[in-house]
């Protein structure tokens, strides 16, 4: 190959990669604007178990084994992040929408923390779990933001699942990251890619492992042009109406699960 047809390929080569570097320019430079601008909120505070009775007028149902003992596990939204106490946050909402649709009180639990991932949940919140009936994963978000390998989360999850102290174990889908007001164009698109293949693992784990996966199915007034209805201050996680259309959707998705699944 001579010289002037080597210079050719390679202006060519330059043309085609130039928009790529320019993009990948532009959407480290956001992720790094995100990072700077989004304010850090702290783990929901108070108690992280407690009793949710059924409400009142609610049909009993017998209750031979005692109350449902639901747990919830994982990243920073099992944390509560958003919402001042965790009776605003998923296990909350999640506890009061089980005990109105089966009759039974809830005994919750939550192991979370804000920045975990699978490999943190496994070593150090997965210990702290009491026996459960169901035991709610919320993972993924922060193995988006680390851009951990697909296969390693799923070898995790599956090791998570094999080992959660519970009947019946429910893996969550990925959240509406595309819909985020905290990520500006191109970077929000370019994550909701990327949580959708995540998405895929969740889902695939939760299949190799005979766990339940709850894809998260929120309504379109869950977008960026609602942030302070439906997100927290720093248009990253829920706020407390968003946690409850969550918990909600959640609970519609165990109902459908008969009790011997």
């Amino acid at each position: 190959m001579n010289a002037r047809k080597a210079g050719n390929r390679l202006a060519r080569l330059a043309a085609l990669l130039l928009p790529v570097v320019l993009a990948s320019g532009v959407l480290a430079g956001q992720g790094l604007l995100v990072r700077r601008r989004t304010p850090r909120l702290p783990e929901a505070d108070g108690p992280r178990q407690g009793t949710t009775p059924p409400p009142y007028g609610t049909p009993a149902q017998s209750e031979p084994n005692g109350p449902l003992r639901l747990a919830v596990l994982g990243e920073s939204t099992a944390a509560g992040v958003g919402v001042a106490n965790h009776d605003e946050g998923l296990a909350g909402h999640l506890s009061r929408s089980l005990a109105r649709r089966t009759g039974r009180a809830v005994e919750w639990q939550v192991a979370a923390r804000s920045g975990a991932n699978a490999k943190v949940t496994i070593r150090d919140l997965l210990p702290l779990l009491k026996p459960a009936d169901l035991v709610v994963i919320v993972l993924g978000v922060n193995e988006l933001l680390d851009m951990t390998p697909l296969r390693s989360l799923e070898v995790d999850l599956i090791h998570l699942i094999d080992n959660a102290p519970a009947d019946r174990v429910v893996v969550t889908g990925m959240p509406p990251v595309a819909r985020f007001p905290a990520l500006p164009q191109p970077l929000r698109a370019t994550m909701g890619l990327r949580a959708r293949a995540i998405d895929r693992v969740l889902a695939s784990a939760a299949r190799k492992s005979g766990a339940h996966y709850a894809p998260t199915s929120l309504p379109a007034a869950f977008s960026p042009h609602n942030g302070p209805t439906f997100f927290a201050p720093d248009g990253f996680h829920p706020s407390a109406r968003g946690y409850a259309a969550w918990a909600e959707d959640l609970a519609s998705a165990l109902n459908l699960l008969s009790p011997t699944e």
